[in-house]
């Protein structure tokens, strides 16, 4: 196989693995989003949600469970071009660290790999993450500001123009490249140490290295994933100076702590999408290599 048939490989592949990531953990993204943004109490008052079992229960009796999959299109719909791009950049990158054909790459160069893949996926990823931010910030409203996926993308330029569409970008950049670089380099390293010569990799081990990886790009991303949700949630004409005007305003008012708000659902959420991610990945690039040997 040549190295520009394994990158079309890679790339079909990573975009059927994205899909199954979104339809896997999309509720427990909304309740992570909600988390980070909701309003800090006054003096008197009560938290919105108390947790992540709170938010689910207080999302689900006031909304019903597509209350859940609030945002869901936006996402879905660029889901298979990032993640595709994602595992493209990641294909690529390795064939930029290696020496020769045959060398085995290290954990570093793994992770330099997929850190290269995250500078990739901003440019798309971006203004979906801004899209579904708001749309999933909206509490069951009698009348929401937003219908959906494309009267947000109408409504946003309209108020601002493209940048407005695109606020987040250098956010989304500082999470996305080192939790990208963690995510992949987690996943082959763990994939290695599990398989042996005389067995291959089976589903099991995939499982448990896409679902690790997922944790790992989240104990890195989380931070900045935090400050990208209050950027992009925030009202326009907000945090002029961007994500370093969020950052000390989040450490100011809450604490360092609130850095991992959100951080249960997180968690949660990131064995199970990551190991449907990997799983669908695994699967379709076999599929690919049994159907189509010399594409």
């Amino acid at each position: 196989m040549s190295e520009k048939e394994s990158l079309l490989k890679y790339f079909l592949s990573g975009g059927f693995g994205g899909i199954c990531t979104v339809i896997a953990g999309h509720p427990l993204d909304t309740i992570k989003v909600r988390l980070q943004t909701m309003p800090v109490p006054g003096p008197n008052q009560a938290a919105l949600y108390c947790g992540t079992v709170d938010c689910a229960k207080k999302t689900i009796t006031k909304e019903g469970i597509r209350g859940l999959y609030k945002g869901m299109g936006a996402p879905l719909c660029g889901v298979a071009p990032i993640f595709a791009i994602s595992f493209y950049g990641f294909g690529l990158g390795k064939q930029l660290v290696k020496g020769s054909d045959n060398e085995e790459l290290t954990p570093l160069q793994l992770f330099y790999a997929g850190a290269f893949s995250g500078i990739f996926t901003t440019v798309i990823m971006a203004p979906g993450e801004r899209i579904k931010c708001l749309l999933q910030i909206q509490h069951g409203d009698a009348k929401p500001k937003y219908q959906g996926p494309i009267d947000c993308t109408k409504k946003l330029y309209k108020e601002g123009g493209i940048r407005s569409i695109y606020k987040g970008t250098c956010a989304t950049l500082l999470r996305d490249v080192p939790a990208s670089g963690m995510y992949f380099m987690t996943y082959e390293c763990l994939k290695k140490w599990m398989s042996t010569e005389e067995s291959k990799v089976g589903i099991f081990q995939t499982i448990i290295a896409g679902g690790c990886a997922g944790i790992a790009n989240w104990i890195v991303g989380m931070p900045p994933d935090v400050l990208k949700s209050r950027l992009q949630s925030a009202p326009e004409g907000t945090f002029k100076r961007g994500i370093r005007e969020v950052c000390v305003d989040l450490i100011n008012k809450e604490g360092p702590q609130a850095l991992y708000k959100g951080c249960v659902p997180v968690m949660l959420r990131a064995f199970p999408a990551n190991a449907a991610c990997f799983l669908g990945f695994e699967l379709a690039m076999n599929f690919l290599n049994w159907a189509l040997p010399n594409m």
